[in-house]
């Protein structure tokens, strides 16, 4: 099948808008009709070259949309159904899907044998398929372990942010993190995993939840998600601040920018005992530090990786709680434009101000 898609050539580079060909369904995969993608920072931090792909490429990781086709011995969804894309792709056999951490999961078996057809061609080339997904295009191929059926009563723009920005900030609050009711918490940088960190944490009943960035309108938009107290990190020390604010640092705190300054700031804000969880993608080679005389008071900093997800279960989870109000999918898209915007969108991308902008197909 023929579909339009934006092909990265090399890094720095703009986006080229080119018809690619996709292979029929082969044994376990979907054919999905792209409804909406999301344009993340992640694609951003390839496009720039702060982590890595093989070049040509589709990127694109957030999306929705519907079932075209199947392959054999797909019998999870059928064509006509709405989905979700995750690229928390799982085997379902590996030695982290039987312990429960699907999002863990590196197994090659639900990718095809390199030494055959490819699911993406360009020009008679293969491409790489990224993030399992490569979902700036008008049609994706993958494997049915990479998307969820959900509801058909949601708008599809609403369901393709669940794909990676709400199940990452609010699964690092639900699942990485376990953040308890009445509990506090900072979240460092609201772009849209930011403000769905903090969103999860008043669905969760954090008691005080504290938004933090340099940016006014998302610190307004952050109260709207439920922040109760907002501080803007240029014009106050956010570390002394928020020790202020909560006599002595925060039980829970989020990274959602990728940057040594933030991440440190995030762990010593803390109170004794209080855990900082990294969402935010720093760039390959970067260090950080902490102060090990600050870990004796039982401060621990973790990773997560796409909120620690079970997505079959938690986006659909994520679905209920939007069309029942508690989640704010409708403020969180800042923006949509059509394929051939994809460029003008990552760099209003790197301005900081756009929530989520969403390329509608």
């Amino acid at each position: 099948m023929k579909a339009q898609a934006a092909v990265m050539y090399a890094i720095n580079e703009p986006l080229r808008i080119e018809e690619i060909l996709l292979d029929k369904p082969a044994r376990g995969e979907v054919l999905i009709r792209t409804a909406f993608a999301g344009v993340c920072h992640s694609d951003l931090h390839y496009i720039e070259g702060l982590y890595t792909r093989p070049c040509p490429c589709v990127l694109g990781h957030e999306s929705a949309g519907v079932v075209e086709a199947v392959g054999d011995d797909v019998t999870y969804v059928r064509p006509g159904d709405h989905v979700i894309t995750c690229i928390s792709t799982f085997c379902g056999e590996c030695e982290y899907c039987m312990t429960g951490r699907l999002s863990l999961c590196l197994s090659p078996s639900t990718r095809r044998d390199p030494n055959g057809p490819q699911r993406i061609m360009l020009n008679g080339t293969p491409l790489p398929h990224t993030s399992n997904l490569s979902s700036f295009a008008e049609y994706m191929l993958v494997h049915e372990r990479s998307i969820v059926k959900i509801r058909s009563d949601i708008p599809l723009d609403r369901a393709a942010v669940i794909g990676c920005a709400v199940m990452t900030g609010a699964g690092a609050v639900f699942r990485t993190a376990k953040v308890e009711p009445g509990s506090t918490v900072a979240v460092i940088g609201l772009g849209g995993i930011g403000l769905s960190a903090v969103n999860g944490a008043a669905i969760a009943g954090a008691g005080r939840i504290i938004a933090i960035d340099k940016v006014a309108s998302k610190l307004e938009l952050a109260k709207e998600f439920g922040a109760t107290d907002v501080l803007d990190a240029s014009a106050a020390d956010p570390i002394k601040a928020v020790r202020e604010m909560t006599a002595g640092g925060v039980e829970y705190s989020f990274e959602c920018v990728g940057s040594k300054t933030t991440v440190e700031q995030a762990f010593r804000m803390l109170r004794r005992g209080g855990t900082a969880t990294i969402i935010g993608m720093m760039p390959l080679g970067t260090r950080f530090e902490v102060s090990g005389a600050e870990l004796l008071g039982e401060k621990r900093i973790q990773g997560s990786a796409m909120g620690s997800n079970k997505f079959r279960i938690d986006m659909p989870r994520l679905v209920d709680f939007y069309l029942r109000g508690d989640l704010k999918l409708d403020k969180l898209i800042s923006g949509r434009t059509r394929l051939t915007g994809i460029n003008d969108a990552f760099a209003q991308l790197k301005t900081g101000e756009p929530a989520r902008t969403v390329i509608q197909f």
